[in-house]
């Protein structure tokens, strides 16, 4: 049994099959959520968990080469952008009908039971290890 780190199995084994460039969307509970990637629903009851604890969890197991929220978020939902600014100082941002599309490419969307508007991020996953610098 795992000590630390994220216990939702369901969550740990998809987040254990990610690779470098796969996006992951991690959504508010009224995000349409479009066929196709996988999705782990987390959530129980309205703000349960919330976005906030959901990301702050998955950032402490992936490495993040970017991230992209809808440019909404800065006039409906100012401290959810506080939070995406905090994360990502290079926080892509495009219209919210945007977004949906795009999530469509994500390899894993999780739901959260965030219940206020545009709470929602599409991270690109990088790679663990070093870059490596060549040199002449």
């Amino acid at each position: 049994m795992k000590r630390a780190g994220i216990l939702n199995r369901h969550l740990a084994g998809a987040l254990a099959e990610l690779g470098h460039g796969d996006g992951v969307l991690v959504c508010d509970a009224g995000m349409p959520i479009p066929d196709g990637p996988r999705v782990v629903d987390l959530a129980f009851r309205a703000g349960v968990p919330s976005f906030a604890e959901v990301l702050d969890g998955l950032l402490a197991e992936l490495v993040v080469d970017g991230a992209t929220a809808a440019r909404e978020v800065r006039r409906a939902n100012p401290a959810v952008a506080a939070l995406l600014d905090g994360c990502f100082p290079g926080l892509g941002l495009v219209p919210h009908e945007r977004l949906k599309s795009l999530a469509g490419g994500a390899r894993l969307v999780v739901r959260t039971g965030e219940a206020s508007p545009y709470a929602n991020v599409l991270l690109r996953c990088g790679v663990f290890f070093p870059q490596v610098v060549s040199g002449t």
